[in-house]
């Protein structure tokens, strides 16, 4: 047993976002039934192409550390033959999570005010661009645009013009957002016995980047313009083309750090806005007369704060993420298995559930319909598992 074992989670989710909280549940005891809608994989296989044995669609679909921990249940909610298996599903559930745009749910006959009155202790989870109410809450938009509607994307690469990110920084926000408030409605429904609509949005969770820069200055438009390099930090190219970042905020790490590199005359310097081009010009030079992990050594042994940049290769390899478990290798029956994430935290006494990584849509279907009392060839048979007409 787990933290959430025999939680009910019924995950409508497409996006990471909305299915980060669900992976959460999964890997914490949940049993979390992922709603596979026949046309969304239809929209995949168009977006991303069709694997061309089922091994590689059964590695392809395992990959993710997100997908990890669910069962599957491949069905149309359009279907009018889907409507009583799912209707009978949510009414069991604890929990109920979806990410389309505000108003197709309902549209299909499963919004929050139906189902809250089938099920009215269901915490029923919407993650969307811009959220359920709002002058934009219509439009739809992925992990970019939620930063620049934030005012996140203006600042968040520290450079004068603005670029997309390479990460999905967004996502990763909403979906730690989207699972802290699951968690809270959880909490809040065991108190008063009532479930609720939790309504998150992506651009409202990339708005907690803009707290350290708000914290300093009462009107936003003081706040210097990005691009002006300060010791507080910064990523140097080193002599065999690689990068490593410091940050020298503390007066005694910045010292640390002119020590090193031979310069303890800048130590003084650390606040004289004046003298920071010269220096910035000068430390770069100085940082590519040695190698990254040549640097890397001499500014540990210094104790000041200084880290490689690694790649996305180095850093799954690294010891100390293996050492923590932050990285797994999850099998897979027949083939090597997948490398994935753990969950980013650790439990001194609630440990997760071992990985099961996600097989092919509709994998659970019969378990799943026969729980409920659903004879699965009738459903088959009914139509409800193809995609039908654009819902």
């Amino acid at each position: 047993m787990t933290a959430l074992t025999g939680l009910k989670v019924v995950d409508f989710s497409r996006f990471l976002p909305a299915a980060y909280a669900s992976w959460v549940a999964a890997d914490m005891g949940a049993d979390v039934v992922r709603i596979e809608h026949p046309r969304e994989l239809a929209k995949a296989e168009a977006m991303f192409g069709k694997d061309e044995d089922e091994a590689a669609a059964l590695r392809r679909r395992a990959r993710p550390s997100y997908t990890r921990g669910k069962r599957s249940l491949k069905i149309n909610p359009g279907h009018e033959a889907a409507r009583p298996v799912l209707e009978k599903l949510i009414a069991r559930a604890d929990v109920l999570i979806e990410d389309y745009r505000p108003g197709v749910m309902e549209g299909m006959g499963y919004g929050a005010g139906r189902m809250l009155a089938l099920n009215p202790g269901l915490v029923y989870l919407s993650v969307s661009f811009a959220g359920q109410s709002g002058p934009l809450a219509g439009r739809a938009g992925h992990d970019p645009l939620a930063l620049a509607l934030a005012g996140a994307l203006s600042r968040i690469n520290g450079l004068p013009t603005p670029s997309l990110p390479g990460l999905q920084v967004a996502d990763v926000l909403t979906g730690a957002q989207g699972t802290i408030a699951m968690l809270l409605a959880l909490t809040a429904r065991d108190r008063s016995g009532r479930g609720q609509h939790v309504d998150v949005a992506m651009a409202d969770s990339c708005l907690p980047l803009l707290a350290v820069s708000m914290g300093r200055y009462d009107d936003p438009e003081a706040a210097p313009p990005p691009g002006q390099w300060h010791p507080k930090g910064g990523v140097w190219e080193c002599a065999d083309g690689q990068f490593l970042c410091t940050t020298d905020m503390e007066p005694a790490y910045w010292r640390r750090f002119c020590d090193c590199i031979g310069r303890p005359d800048f130590a003084a310097l650390q606040h004289r806005a004046d003298q920071h081009p010269m220096m910035q010009t000068q430390i770069a030079a100085i940082m590519r007369t040695r190698p990254r992990d040549e640097w890397a050594a001499l500014l540990e042994q210094s104790d000041a704060q200084a880290m490689p940049v690694y790649s996305m290769a180095e850093a799954l390899a690294h010891p100390h993420h293996r050492t923590r478990g932050r990285i797994i290798e999850v099998p897979l029956p027949g083939q090597e298995p997948v490398t994935q994430l753990s969950l980013p935290f650790g439990l001194s006494e609630t440990r997760s559930v071992p990985p099961r990584p996600a097989r092919h849509a509709g994998a659970d279907n019969q378990a799943i319909l026969t729980e409920l009392g659903f004879d699965p060839a009738m459903i088959a048979a009914s139509g409800a598992l193809d995609a039908g007409e654009r819902q």
